[in-house]
Formats: C-alpha cells, structure tokens, sequence
C-alpha cells in the first residue's frame, strides 16, 4: 500500500471553503449520531424489547467503541495520512448505519452501533488534526474551529428534530439510514476537497502495534466497566474481571510507550499542561453538558408523556443558542484568550444547569425551562470551543492526530463515568417501588431525574474551578498566537 506524502500546510488548499465543509460535516455527522438516537431510544426498546438496563447499551455500545479506539484512529491519521482516514471512516460509518436500520435482535443494533463509535474514532481524530494543521494559529484557526464546532450545535439540534420526526413518522430505523447520504458522498468528495497529508516522513512511519492493541483493550475495558459497573454491581466478579483486564492492558501500555523506538503515545505528551487540562475538561463537559439530551429526553417522554417530536422540539431551542455561544467564543479568544472564554463559559453552564434542575417539577410548561435553556446553552458552545482550542497547544504538527484521540478518549470515558454515575442517583428514588401505582413511579422517576440535573450542575462546577486554577494570561489574538508546537508546554 502507497502512503500519502506528507505535505506543508500552506498554500495546499486549493479549495479551503469545500475542505471546511468536508470537516465540518464529519462532526455534524457524529453530533447527529449522538442526539438522533436518544429520542428513538423508547420505540427501539419497545420494538426490539428492551429493558432500560440494556437499551443504555444502545448509548453504551458506541461509546465503549468510540472511547476505545480513539488513540489508535489518531495515530493511523498521523502516520496513514489524515485524508486516508477520513474517507475509510465515512464508508464505515455509512455502512454501520446502513446494516443497523435492519437490526431486529437486540445484539446487532448495538452492533452496528459499536460500527458507528469505531468509525467515528477514527473520523474524529483525522478531522481534528486536518484544522489543527491546515489553518494558521490565531484568527484563521479559530474560525475553522468555530465553524467546525457551529456543525457539531447543528448536528445535536437536527439530531433531536429528526430522531423525533422520523421516528413519529417513518419509524426508528430511519433514525440510522438517514446518516448513509450524508456519510458516502463525503467519503467520495474528500478525494477531491481535501490534501493528501501525513506530518510524519516516510522514514519515521513507524507502527507500535503493542501499544495499540492494549491502549484499545484497556480503554475499551474501562470504559465498558463504567457503563456496565452499575448494573452488574461493583463487587461483581465481571465488573472486577473487566476492570483487572483494564488495568493490566493500561499498563502494559504505558510500560510499551516508554520503552519503544516509536511510541503511539511519547509520554511526554501527558506533561504539556495544555493537555492535560484540556484531557480533564473533556471528561467533565460530556459527564455534565453531554448527559443533558440522554436525561431531559427521557423526562419529556416518561414523566411528561410528550411525543418523540415533541421531545425533539424541545431541544432545538437549546441547541439553536448553542451556535450564538460559539460565535461569541470565536470573538472571546481573539479579545480575552482562552482561560476567560472557559470561565465565562462554564460559569453560564453551572446556573443553567441550576436553573433547569431548580424548575424541573414544573418543566410540563416549557417556558420555565427557556432561561436555564438559555443560559447553559451559551456557556456550552463557548466551553466546546474553547476546550478544543486548547487541545492543540503545545503539541508538534506530528502529533495532532494523537493529541485530539487523547482528549478525545478522555471525553468518552467521562461520557461514560458521568452517565454511570447520574444514573445511579436517577434510580435511587426507584428501588423498593415494584408493584407501585404508576403515578407514584412517575412521580420518582421525575424525582431521579431531577437528582441527576443537580449531580450534573456539581461536575460542570468542577470543571469551573479546573478553568480557575489555569495559568494566565493565555491569549490566543489575532497577531500574537504561537503555532501549534511553539505555545505553552512541550512540543512533542
């Protein structure tokens, strides 16, 4: 097989507009992924029959793949070429999407959908790198970031219209065909839009086969005790089993990167400071901002009886409001920098959150919920943006892929430790009421639910104080921004 070459950044674009749409599109498609299924999640559990505990599985089973195979889809971008990945991504999740409408046993929709997260691993880090390494640091980076996140608020509000919608009108299956024509015409386009790249030579490009395999295992194994740890039980002899193989493939891991030639991950990168922030933001924003649409779906449709439509409307609010947040964070970086953008961002998250989990009994009218909506919805767009912008910091062109697949690990691994653990605090109100009148249920189950806003309130608080205890200043202006590996930490 011919490897890309590796180019230089400047002047390869030859059509930077169709390029941005490309990378743009990839994140639509995985921020659509992610909210057009938790509307649907009700009619799949009842078509299929369901329980609760293994529809979560539907969530899970892509975030278990996605999670565990982001540091190996970085690092095949840095080292197959980043358009490479791209197109061979796009055709895995269209065809995971396409084969997953046809599930009609439990196991192969979760299946397809560890098909969607494992081909979104590898999509995620490609395109991330692509803008990381393509646009100039300072204001032309900023915008494609921006615009690049802008995508990601349109995919999670078209997600929440169209997985009501269809599945109202068409059924649940179509919530996983309509992704094929947005998927396969990428993959054909990038040939054309996008530059063959690599930012490794030909003569570094060198495979760490080891480390892949048990960065794969190990994270794919913690994230799957996360998610399952809950329902088998902590003492469980597989909850330990999973964890014991977690443990034992993440430290053969970490044993590997520090003593072979080259490493997926030199663990010197795990010392810019940039990162490691940027890794922690990561876990905190999915346990706080991303748990909203799996919680507040299933309150309008359990508790309130809404409609799948219904309850997709209600998110397009949010979502909408979402995209002016990442407009004022654009203008943010180039005026303030991006430890003020964070704070003000997760400040607005923390009494939005507050707000929505305070007014929750009263959520049957929808304006009570409108300012909370509102005001965590800015904070969410600007904590987004910011949050990948420091990413890149501090880290050598060579490794951006594998950059964004850490940050991008940690993320899904605090996707999956937020969930598990706000869906303890949701089911505590439950236990002991088998047999009970269904209004009582539902009046617990609001009560759950609500316990959970507050559980997420606490964690975007956190991740507040993270922000806070960031070095400053860290301007990222229009004139005065550092390239990619000549900023803040250690180039690596």
């Amino acid at each position: 097989m011919t490897l890309e070459k590796p180019v230089h950044p400047a002047g390869v674009l030859r059509h930077p507009r169709a390029a941005l749409a490309l990378l743009s599109l990839a994140q639509l498609l995985i921020a659509l992924d992610a909210t057009i299924v938790f509307v649907a999640l009700d009619a799949m559990g009842q078509q299929l029959q369901l329980d609760t505990r293994h529809l979560q599985w539907v969530i899970s089973g892509y975030s278990v793949a996605f999670g565990g195979c982001l540091l190996l889809g970085g690092r095949c971008a840095d080292l197959l070429g980043q358009r490479r990945m791209y197109v061979a991504a796009m055709a895995l999740f269209g065809l995971a999407s396409f084969a997953g409408g046809f599930a009609h046993l439990p196991w192969q929709l979760v299946a397809a959908r560890a098909g969607q997260g494992v081909a979104a691993a590898l999509l995620f880090p490609a395109t991330l790198s692509m803008i990381n390494t393509l646009y100039a640091a300072g204001a032309e980076r900023n915008r494609a970031l921006a615009v690049w996140s802008m995508a990601s608020a349109g995919g999670l509000a078209a997600g929440a219209l169209l997985g009501g919608l269809l599945t109202q009108t068409l059924g649940w299956n179509w919530v996983l065909w309509v992704l094929v024509p947005i998927a396969w015409p990428c993959a054909l386009a990038a040939g054309r839009y996008l530059p063959a790249m690599s930012a490794v030579p030909a003569a570094q490009r060198r495979f760490d086969l080891l480390g892949c395999i048990s960065v794969t295992v190990g994270a794919s194994a913690l994230v799957a005790v996360l998610v399952q740890g809950p329902q088998w039980g902590w003492g469980d002899l597989r909850t330990a089993s999973l964890l014991l193989l977690a443990l034992a493939a993440l430290g053969l891991f970490w044993r590997t990167e520090a003593r072979v030639a080259a490493p997926l991950m030199p663990l010197a990168m795990l010392r810019v400071g940039s990162l490691q922030t940027s890794m922690l933001l990561a876990m905190l924003f999915m346990s706080s901002y991303g748990v909203q649409y799996y919680f507040l779906g299933l309150y309008f449709q359990q508790v309130l009886g809404w409609s799948p439509l219904q309850a997709g409307m209600a998110f397009v609010l949010p979502t909408a409001v979402c995209t002016w947040g990442i407009r004022l964070a654009e203008r943010g970086l180039a005026q303030h920098g991006v430890r003020t953008v964070l704070l003000r961002g997760w400040a607005a998250g923390v009494l939005g959150m507050v707000w929505i989990a305070a007014v929750l009994p009263l959520a049957g009218n929808y304006a009570w919920l409108v300012p909370g909506f509102v005001v965590m919805s800015l904070g969410q767009g600007a904590s987004w943006t910011g949050m990948w912008v420091l990413v890149g910091q501090g880290i050598a062109p060579a490794r951006q892929g594998v950059a964004s697949g850490v940050a991008a690990t940690a993320q899904q691994v605090g996707a999956a430790l937020g969930l598990a653990l706000l869906v303890m605090l949701a089911a505590a109100p439950l236990a002991g009421l088998e047999g009970a009148s269904a209004e009582t249920l539902r009046q617990a189950n609001a009560q759950g639910l609500q316990h959970a806003q507050w559980g997420a309130a606490g964690l975007a608080l956190l991740a507040w104080l993270v922000c806070l205890r960031m070095a400053r200043p860290q301007a990222l202006s229009r004139t005065d921004t550092p390239p990619v590996g000549e900023g803040r930490g250690v180039s690596v």
